[in-house]
């Protein structure tokens, strides 16, 4: 956790949006996301791989292997796609949400519980500094998310003509 910087900000230290940016870039899940595109590739394939735990046994029991291979397969793939896309969903909402907490002119915060929210509006060189994280740090990573939903969608859909082609 960085310490303010700012004397005068009334925001607590982990309410204050650079801070929260900070944790999250640092946390398990998310500091994937900031990878390069083999390991991201690689991690999201762990989590579609662990999936198949669950996803493997259900289309089983719907396809069988024996008879129904490819159905078996693509059902199964699309199961665990679940898990990707759980995943996934979950990174974009907290990179969305630190992304607007950093780019807005004003910060929100609780000095002590929820009935007490303040606004405190930031000063034009914490404004600057936030955007221009924003803009190179964090607008990179949404991106490399929405492509991956995109991606994902490409999937589905070859994976769909597959399964009406047997």
């Amino acid at each position: 956790m960085i310490k303010s910087s700012l004397f005068n900000c009334p925001v607590p230290v982990d309410q204050q949006p650079l801070n929260e940016y900070e944790e999250l870039k640092t946390s398990w899940l998310f500091r994937d996301c900031a990878l390069n595109w083999r390991e991201y590739a690689t991690k999201l394939g762990w989590i579609w791989g662990l999936s198949w735990l669950i996803a493997g046994p259900v289309s089983a029991a719907s396809f069988p292997p024996n008879k129904q291979l490819v159905h078996f397969l693509l059902c199964g793939a699309a199961g665990a796609s679940v898990g990707v896309i759980l995943s996934l969903l979950r990174l974009y909402l907290g990179w969305l949400y630190v992304r607007d907490r950093l780019y807005s002119m004003t910060v929100f915060y609780e000095e002590s519980g929820w009935y007490d929210g303040q606004t405190w509006i930031k000063p034009p060189e914490v404004l600057n500094r936030d955007r221009l994280i924003v803009t190179y740090e964090i607008k990179p990573i949404i991106q490399r998310l929405q492509f991956t939903f995109v991606g994902l969608a490409g999937i589905f859909v070859i994976g769909t003509i597959v399964w009406h082609l047997f």
